[in-house]
């Protein structure tokens, strides 16, 4: 398993995200969701090896593209360091599903909010000697800082360029019925990885956050958080439908590349892996997101065709 000092050091990320913006949470988010997937996969070591060094250079800050450091007075660096002063007692966890409940049941940052919340809900209850009153606050406050913020943008063409997710009229009958339940959510996310993984989409997160959002609502139902998971069904209903939205733009951009190897195989992180594009902090998430749908998916057939299509995005 990959070590466990990836965790707390990932809810410091976490935790001290907030003084920087909300998608500093990225950085923290990545690190904590890195160990998440070693404890759900048994990986080889070498595989478990090259996951931490990409957790290292989170960490070192190689992707500093999420804030401005001089302007937030704080490095990427300095995000990850741990609390000067810890108090003895725990907090309750479930405050950060409190906060949550404010803003999770909107689309907000490609599902950003929910995403963050989930991964510091589920390794503060699994984990809760890690659940101090500093490290719950900052990571409310991460939580709440989401609050009022836009769906996320996308790009619809040279014509059109990047438009904010509120300004998109969409169809308001797209033979798109609202999710039923978590199998609905996980089966139409696992469609629409296989359908447009081969396309150059741009905006609302990407596939990435597609399926991330997913995953977290997964968890929260799984961590107990029932009533929570159920009324963020429509916030992801509405981000599949913005991503629908888009046009695939692969005339105007580099059409996807499939990863030559899978993720699972100790290979894959002995080559030269890219970094550029978020991809450094959002290859670790996905992992562990699709693992976590991938659960729900009881047809072999489609899960190997979701594996296939996983590796576009893992190029």
């Amino acid at each position: 398993m990959i070590n466990s000092n990836y965790l707390y050091t990932g809810l410091c990320g976490l935790a001290n995200a907030y003084r920087a913006g909300t998608m500093a949470g990225h950085l923290g988010a990545a690190v904590v969701a890195g160990f998440f997937w070693s404890e759900d996969v048994q990986l080889a070591a070498e595989v478990e090896r090259g996951v931490e060094g990409e957790l290292e250079r989170i960490k070192r800050g190689e992707e500093a593209i999420w804030f401005d450091a001089k302007k937030a007075g704080v490095t990427p660096q300095q995000l990850f360091a741990a609390p000067a002063q810890v108090d003895a007692t725990t907090a309750e966890v479930a405050s950060l599903a409190d906060e949550l409940s404010k803003n999770g049941p909107k689309l907000i940052e490609s599902g950003h909010n929910t995403i963050f919340a989930s991964i510091a809900i589920r390794a503060l209850t699994k984990h809760p000697e890690h659940a101090k009153p500093e490290i719950v606050a900052g990571i409310r406050s991460l939580i709440a800082a989401f609050t009022n913020a836009y769906p996320g943008r996308g790009y619809y063409g040279k014509a059109r360029g990047w438009q904010d997710g509120d300004k998109v009229e969409l169809p308001a009958d797209d033979g798109f019925p609202v999710y039923r339940n978590l199998q609905e959510l996980a089966d139409t996310t696992i469609a629409e990885l296989i359908a447009t993984a081969s396309m150059r989409r741009r905006g609302f997160g990407g596939l990435w956050h597609v399926i991330n959002h997913a995953a977290a609502i997964v968890e929260l139902d799984r961590l107990g958080y029932q009533d929570l998971a159920a009324r963020s069904l429509p916030a992801h209903h509405h981000h599949i439908r913005l991503w629908r939205s888009l046009p695939d733009v692969s005339d105007e951009f580099d059409q996807p590349v499939k990863s030559e190897h899978d993720p699972l195989e100790p290979v894959y992180w002995q080559g030269q892996l890219e970094r550029d594009q978020a991809k450094l902090t959002h290859r670790i998430k996905t992992l562990y997101g699709f693992n976590t749908l991938s659960q729900l998916i009881a047809d072999d057939a489609t899960l190997m065709q979701a594996k296939d299509a996983l590796l576009y995005l893992m190029d």
